[in-house]
């Protein structure tokens, strides 16, 4: 019942509240954005969300447009810049996500969007992360956010797909509040220990074959 009917008018409502409420913190983001890292403000990415449709999905930036010699944009840990890296461990970056929520491309609660490149490398179970709308904050980003092995956060995910409710949506809501302002389980700039889904999965391929032979 809350899954099919309630979910969505009810995360619409939300965000538009939230929308108008933090109107004005968006706007001071935006403007300081502007000043300290350049245009565009807002980043846009590509990621699948329910049953794998791509949708653009909205960022406050968060890096420089510094590039090398040879015209290349620098590795992302020389673009990052402390302020990019406060904006990231207070979530403001991701407010702009309020709006494809309200368009129906996200969810309140849900598994996180991911990039697009990363869709081969799910295994059947891991699809059904896709079964529901991505969302703004999930049972992994509690549980440990980017602090979490790929696994363990599949696992969160296919766990949430499988028991949406209301309460554990609200319980999940109230527990990313706390995350937030204690700024835990949230590692920014070279502070990250796993490694891109693609290359993890890659590198775990190359090392059977290599004991097969």
């Amino acid at each position: 019942m809350y899954r099919r009917f309630v979910k969505r008018p009810l995360d619409f409502l939300i965000s538009l509240f939230a929308i108008i409420l933090l109107s004005p913190v968006m706007l001071i983001t935006a403007l300081l954005v502007r000043i300290k890292l350049g245009s565009p403000v807002i980043f846009t990415q590509e990621r699948p969300g329910m049953n794998e449709k791509i949708f653009k999905m909205y960022k406050f930036r968060s890096m420089t447009n510094e590039k090398d010699e040879n015209g290349k944009l620098l590795p992302d840990s020389q673009r990052l810049t402390r302020f990019g890296k406060l904006l990231r461990s207070t979530s403001l970056d991701e407010l702009p996500e309020l709006f494809n929520i309200l368009n129906g491309d996200m969810a309140i609660i849900g598994p996180r969007p991911l990039l697009v490149r990363y869709l081969p490398y799910y295994s059947e179970e891991e699809r059904h992360r896709h079964d529901v709308r991505p969302g703004l904050s999930g049972l992994a980003q509690i549980n440990g956010r980017n602090a979490i092995t790929w696994e363990e956060k599949f696992a969160y995910d296919i766990e949430y797909e499988k028991n949406i409710t209301f309460i554990n949506d609200v319980k999940i809501i109230c527990k990313t509040i706390l995350k937030v302002f204690k700024r835990s389980g949230i590692l920014v700039g070279n502070e990250h220990i796993v490694r891109d889904l693609d290359v993890e999965r890659n590198v775990c391929n190359a090392d059977k074959e290599n004991l097969v032979h």
